[in-house]
């Protein structure tokens, strides 16, 4: 009898040890891909066998009761982050498990250029692969308010264009959020660093023009230049009249020629029919043009036209400035 229950605990420990050893070399075989290189997500708070799901639905065939046996044993099933992850052929799942318990998540890199508009900072946004989408449905009143913006009542010109990397599965509010920072650390600096009697009462009014610049101008060396005819205009109380604002306030009912009706055409963004600022920024400007408004280029200039080149022909006077219309604009048009 003794004889016959040691034989069963003898086979037992064997099959107990054959099953540990397949249960190792299950976790340690390399993984069968249906590709040299696998991504897959885990959304915030998802439980183990959740993420065997996910692992499956990529194409990772795992088997969810031992992926969970594995994970409680090893302790690093409350570990396991959120985010996106890589697998790559010869991966094991315990590699793949111990990445996703240290957070080693893959990244994505998203960039927003200088002189977009919020819309289409949020349209990009919208159109990344490795961004999870969190504002649908929410305005942009309830945007600035997650934000903390306690400042502007409007969004646009509150993001610095910029190229930001991130965990792939982070949210759009996330990256908006350092986009929105970084804007206002930028404006901040700008307006601790600029120069005095300037118009501007406040950074806000700073942003403004830095945004009517950044879009007036592609040509670097212009933006001071620029930034300096509008103060000129501002002192004498002459309007803006700049036709990106009038642009801007059209919406959608600009498509892409801007005819003399327009100007005409009352808005709160109109400075050919309103005196002072726009309301509102009318893009996301980029340092040059945060650096422009800061330090606009003393001069007598009140006019400029852009040449055709990204560069612009400036003026003292209406008629010098209409000559530069004509060598510029119309005679490029009879061209």
């Amino acid at each position: 009898m003794l004889r016959f229950v040691f034989r069963l605990l003898l086979l037992a420990l064997v099959l107990a040890a054959l099953a540990i050893g397949a249960f190792v070399y299950w976790a340690a075989r390399p993984l069968p891909l249906p590709a040299a290189r696998v991504d897959f997500s885990i959304p915030p708070g998802s439980g183990m066998r959740a993420v065997a799901r996910h692992l499956n639905e990529a194409g990772i065939a795992v088997q969810p009761d031992l992926f969970v046996v594995l994970s409680r044993v090893s302790g690093l099933d409350t570990q396991v982050k959120a985010g996106g992850y890589e697998v790559t052929q010869g991966d094991s799942l315990w590699q793949v498990l111990q990445r996703m318990a240290a957070g080693d998540v893959t990244h994505a890199r998203i960039t927003f250029i200088e002189g977009w508009t919020y819309r289409q900072f949020r349209d990009a946004l919208q159109r990344h692969p490795d961004v999870r989408q969190t504002l649908d449905g929410v305005d942009d009143q309830q945007l600035l308010q997650r934000l903390g913006e306690t400042e502007a009542k409007h969004a646009e010109g509150l993001f610095f264009p910029d190229t930001y990397s991130f965990a792939k599965g982070s949210s759009d509010f996330d990256i908006l959020r350092r986009a929105w920072q970084a804007q206002h650390d930028q404006l901040a600096q700008a307006w601790a660093s600029r120069v005095p009697d300037l118009p501007w009462k406040s950074p806000y009014e700073l942003l403004i023009m830095a945004s009517i610049v950044e879009k007036e101008t592609g040509h670097k060396i212009d933006r001071a230049k620029v930034a300096g005819v509008f103060v000129n205009r501002l002192r004498v109380k002459m309007p803006l009249q700049t036709d990106p604002t009038v642009i801007y306030g059209m919406g959608e009912a600009y498509t892409g020629t801007l005819l003399r009706r327009h100007l005409r055409e009352d808005s709160e963004w109109n400075t050919y029919t309103r005196p002072g600022l726009p309301p509102t920024p009318i893009a996301n400007p980029g340092r040059a043009s945060l650096d422009a408004a800061a330090h606009p280029e003393s001069h007598k200039y009140y006019y400029f036209v852009s040449r055709g080149d990204g560069s612009s022909a400036f003026a003292t006077d209406l008629a010098n400035h209409n000559r530069n219309v004509n060598r510029y604009i119309r005679g490029a048009e009879a061209q």
